[in-house]
């Protein structure tokens, strides 16, 4: 390769992923060409690779250190091109770096706040604005909107199926805990820590409930005051990948034999191949606790117009299917 600019050696990636010359291609991975650069589309190597479907390129661009997460100027990742366009090669090499980035790395949804500050906690510290279909932080953020409304009551449905007692972190806009009373549990705590939507709870008579119990009081710090449920939700505003996984290392002592686990999955949800990834990483760390993970499809395309989201800072939710997880313990689901 000698003599040839970077310029011109990167051109040659270039081409080489798109028409499959292998060869080609570790021939110049080989010579040290950079495999992370963003040529005139906007395109990396891999996203090139990947739209052809050409898995071999693929996994030489991986183990030379290309970034499986870079993003194109339409906000598509190289997996998002290989599972968009069929290339099931493509996408489960992909898919499976990008499980073990995150295991590793966490890169996507497992960061920290820039200003070194505690987001949850932060978020608890503001005033929330409701209205009649959101409820918003002060930086105009949705914490809930009513959009989400089908969804909360296909999670009240899965956790409440074998009835006793159940358990909510997180109450909001009250979505999910109107659709629990109406399969009339023995038990059903809630635990809310923001102080505005706490007392709204209280004005709006859920304390008055006989069969509702409602903690005040970030879940972390209520641990000791909770039993145990055969079906638990958890949907927290403010908290990163790490608080939920976090919460899963309490699941074997909160979740009864028997019962159902379930959240709000709305990791990385304005990219669909990030979003796979999380969901696949979840299912695999659930997996390590012994838990065997299903996730349901509900399309979510025809309630998401850009009415929708007037007013709003930031789209939470951009993708057309939403999957909804279930949970419980592989003994329970052989």
């Amino acid at each position: 390769m000698g003599g040839l600019t970077s310029e011109r050696m990167e051109e040659q990636l270039r081409v080489a992923c798109r028409s499959g010359d292998g060869a080609k291609a570790r021939d110049l991975i080989a010579s040290g060409v950079d495999v992370s650069y963003f040529d005139g589309q906007g395109m990396t190597p891999l996203m090139h690779a990947a739209h052809q479907g050409h898995a071999s390129i693929v996994e030489a661009l991986l183990e030379a250190g290309a970034p499986w997460n870079a993003l194109s100027p339409s906000n598509l990742s190289a997996g998002d091109f290989a599972m968009e366009l069929g290339h099931q090669e493509a996408f489960d090499l992909l898919l499976n770096a990008g499980i073990q980035a995150e295991l590793v790395l966490g890169t996507i949804a497992r960061t920290t706040n820039k200003e070194g500050g505690d987001l949850n906690v932060d978020y608890l510290e503001e005033r929330v604005v409701f209205s009649e279909d959101r409820l918003m932080d002060s930086n105009s953020k949705a914490v809930m909107m009513a959009w989400e409304k089908p969804l909360m009551e296909a999670h009240a449905k899965a956790i409440c199926c074998g009835g006793g007692h159940v358990l909510n972190i997180g109450f909001g806009m009250g979505l999910v805990d109107t659709a629990i009373q109406q399969y009339a549990p023995t038990t059903h705590t809630i635990i809310e820590a923001h102080p505005e939507v706490y007392d709204r709870m209280l004005r709006s008579g859920w304390g008055d409930k006989d069969n509702v119990k409602i903690i005040f009081g970030r879940w972390q710090d209520v641990l000791p005051q909770l039993e145990s449920y055969d079906g638990i939700f958890f949907d927290t505003y403010g908290e990163y990948y790490e608080d939920l996984r976090e919460f899963h290392q309490h699941l074997p002592k909160l979740l009864k034999p028997g019962g159902i686990y379930s959240f709000f999955n709305g990791l990385c949800g304005g990219n669909a191949f990030f979003h796979m990834v999380y969901c696949q990483l979840v299912s695999l760390e659930l997996g390590n606790s012994g838990y065997s993970t299903q996730f349901i499809p509900l399309p979510v395309k025809d309630c998401l117009g850009e009415e929708v989201w007037k007013g709003v800072k930031q789209k939470y939710w951009q993708l057309d299917t939403y999957y909804l997880p279930v949970c419980q313990s592989e003994s329970d689901s052989q």
